[in-house]
């Protein structure tokens, strides 16, 4: 039987999934739309509730595990599809725990710590990076951000998925990289500044970026084992954080490979 109404009470609890954080922190469920983050989420290990299929788009082209899978009709797709050429396939998907002690560390860990996340493209763009250069784990220091906001999963292209992720205080992630001894390379403007090309990666560490309206607070600064800046020779001063995420973990990946 096809779905074909959006007064349909799933379609409607699917609409508040996608729309309002707080319905996902208090149901545990968050919204997948397309085939390769459905493909990323179902590799990840994600533990998948119910699929809804549009027929007439969807072409069996990923293996769907023995969740619920309902048919809705492609009026109904195109109004809760953000994008109309995802493949005709929305999950949900159970939320996991972002707990520091989850994460699995490696004998020579990258770690990409963000203090805050201001947009969650920029959190999804970083996520890509990561992805790209198999950084060990992202980390934000904001315990209430929300990973599983559609936004994060749409510009990370699912790599939210690959990625290890956690959130905590600074104070417990301070706490964790100390305890674990990574070496903290924060972005940060001082006079014992380096350039980023001088610092060295080829040991466990930890790169520290601020917010782009603000920068990095005293307290990484204060903390740090070295302070880095990305050399800037134009006429503003600073790039985008998912950019200069990708510029740092990339110069770590070209050390670490030479």
């Amino acid at each position: 039987m096809q779905i074909e109404s959006l007064q349909n009470p799933r379609i409607k609890n699917l609409l508040k999934l996608q729309e309002k954080s707080r319905e996902r922190k208090s149901q545990n469920l968050f919204v997948v739309e397309g085939l390769q983050e459905n493909e990323l989420a179902l590799k990840g290990g994600f533990d998948s509730v119910e699929f809804y299929i549009c027929e007439s788009i969807f072409q069996n082209q990923i293996q769907l595990n023995d969740s619920k899978i309902f048919s809705i009709s492609k009026n109904v797709f195109e109004k809760v599809a953000y994008r109309k050429s995802t493949g005709g396939i929305i999950g949900i998907y159970k939320t996991r725990s972002s707990k520091l002690e989850d994460l699995k560390l490696k004998e020579k860990s990258l770690l990409v710590v963000l203090e805050a996340v201001e947009k969650p493209g920029n959190l999804g763009a970083i996520l890509r990076s990561c992805d790209g250069s198999a950084t060990t784990a992202v980390i934000v220091c904001d315990p209430l951000v929300d990973f599983y906001n559609p936004n994060v999963i749409r510009s990370s292209v699912g790599t939210l998925f690959s990625n290890q992720i956690a959130s905590a205080s600074k104070e417990e992630v301070l706490n964790y990289l100390q305890s674990n001894q990574i070496q903290l390379i924060s972005t940060f403007l001082r006079d014992d500044t380096i350039s980023l090309y001088e610092a060295d990666f080829n040991k466990s560490s930890a790169i520290i970026l601020g917010t782009e309206a603000f920068g990095l607070s005293d307290f990484w600064a204060e903390n740090s084992d070295v302070l880095i800046k990305i050399p800037m020779l134009g006429q503003v001063d600073s790039l985008n954080v998912s950019n200069a995420a990708a510029i740092c973990v990339y110069e770590a990946l070209r050390q670490r490979t030479l």
